[in-house]
């Protein structure tokens, strides 16, 4: 089989259902890739050293005739904070450098119950809660498109594995953002699914409260679509995932939606928006008319800015709660973090109270709003992947920002709880990746992937790969 390390997820499981290739191989292969590449931009940060023995399981199931479907055998990484029984879980901190968890958690334990093979971890940043991917255990994560920036954050490591070729599949998380951001930096394609799709058992401390959701990363529409079909599902220990089914969820990926009505916001009032990203988003919003879907440009329908002004307290208020956390020693944070954490304690259950039901009234508002309007469609980001060793890029389009200018799209669908995804756009001039984020209604996970596939269909992105991939 000519460089597997090139086929998606769909591909490599027909190669292996018709034996064109065994499982030991193919994971033999990304784990030669791992060791040659991954020093250069440090994606994978603890390896599963029973790869081989689980791709072993895998073809003697084949050779049974038992297969667990169309994953088995096919290897994936899993973000660093997403717990793995007996594979080290560091959240990107030393207060979790030994931690051994003892169970899986819920989208793992899904995925290798379909047979796919766990082939590591991904850096994060520390407790995932930046838009880059830097650590005192791991050091930074550098984008294979251009190895002086970041692949954003927090779910960077999953992105830049995925966009050299180390793993074919990746989990991260995203609860502001961190699936779709570094998706739209390194040209592949990401859900954020509606809260409740994947079900999370088992899990680190969620101190974002319930925003943050596991999804699936790939190169393309297809793959991703089969990790979330074995992912999905209601669990027990999760009320959230007992969601109503998804009108038209066994409608075929292939099937495109009928003339969907897709609000396409540019830019959020006054806000910088690189005129890269502005010009590529235009681009796609026209490639989205010319696909027969009626596109209206217009402002948000609801306001977002009082969210944007308390974002910044949520995820210090959630570490703040771990400070008095038996199990662990928080004093082994980061400085940063320690700091973060202490000034919690200064917002006050009336301020936490408060932003609690500012979410609850903005998710009203967009049920609301998303009863005349189908999906909105506006940039993954408001800035080009910057400098490695910089926190975030401190000015836009020649205007100064603070740490959250270039995140200000993303974060309100998590809020909101709604389904989202990020696909490339065309690239800027000098051919770094540009992505696009398309949001659908609550509980239209599946719709949001036919228009996904859709589009991909009729402008196919997952041949695009950096150069240093090919070394």
């Amino acid at each position: 089989m000519s460089e597997p390390w090139k086929k998606t997820v769909a591909e490599l499981g027909d190669a292996l259902s018709s034996g064109r290739i065994s499982s030991v191989d193919l994971v033999s292969m990304f784990l030669e890739r791992i060791e040659r590449l991954n020093p250069r931009i440090n994606a994978l940060v603890t390896a599963d050293d029973t790869a081989l023995a689980q791709a072993r399981a895998s073809d003697a199931r084949r050779a049974a005739g038992s297969p667990l479907g169309p994953l088995d055998g096919i290897p994936f990484a899993v973000k660093d904070n997403i717990l793995t029984k007996d594979l080290r879980t560091t959240w990107g901190s030393r207060v979790y450098e030994d931690f051994l968890p003892g169970e899986d958690e819920t989208p793992v334990e899904r995925l290798k119950a379909a047979g796919m093979i766990v082939l590591g971890k991904t850096n994060v940043p520390e407790f995932t809660l930046e838009g880059f991917t830097d650590n005192p255990l791991f050091g930074p994560t550098r984008n294979p498109w251009n190895l002086g920036v970041t692949p954003g954050g927090s779910s960077g490591g999953s992105v830049a594995g995925v966009a050299s070729g180390l793993f074919p599949a990746a989990l991260g998380t995203d609860g502001g953002g961190s699936i779709r951001r570094p998706c739209g930096y390194t040209g592949l394609f990401g859900l954020k699914p509606t809260i409740g799709r994947v079900a999370r058992t088992h899990t680190l401390p969620q101190v974002l409260i319930d925003m943050e959701v596991v999804g699936p990363i790939t190169r393309d529409v297809t793959s991703a679509a089969m990790l979330l079909a074995a992912i999905e599902g209601a669990h027990p220990g999760d009320p959230r995932s007992w969601l109503p089914a998804e009108p038209g969820r066994e409608t075929p990926l292939e099937t495109a939606p009928s003339a969907l009505r897709i609000l396409y916001v540019e830019r959020f009032a006054e806000a910088p928006l690189d005129p890269v990203i502005a010009e590529s988003t235009r681009a796609f919003a026209t490639r989205l008319e010319a696909l027969g879907h009626t596109v209206t440009p217009g402002g948000m329908p609801f306001d977002i800015g009082p969210l944007n002004a308390a974002w910044t307290s949520i995820g210090p208020a959630g570490l703040g709660a771990l400070l008095d956390t038996p199990e662990i020693t928080f004093d082994k944070a980061s400085p940063k973090y320690r700091a973060m954490a202490q000034g919690s304690r200064a917002i006050g259950s009336d301020r936490l109270f408060a932003i609690v039901d500012l979410i609850a009234r903005l998710r009203e508002a967009a049920a609301r709003a998303f009863r005349s309007v189908d999906v909105i469609l506006t940039p993954s980001s408001a800035a080009m992947p910057w400098a490695i060793g910089t926190d975030f890029p401190p000015e836009i389009d020649g205007q100064p920002v603070g740490p959250r200018g270039h995140a200000i799209y993303t974060a309100w669908v998590n809020a909101i709880g709604h389904p989202a995804v990020n696909l490339p756009a065309a690239p800027a001039p000098d051919g770094m990746p540009v992505g696009v984020q398309l949001v659908g209604g609550h509980n239209r996970d599946w719709l949001l992937l036919r228009l996904a596939r859709q589009i991909e269909a009729a402008s196919p992105w997952a041949r695009n790969w950096p150069a240093m991939a090919s070394d």
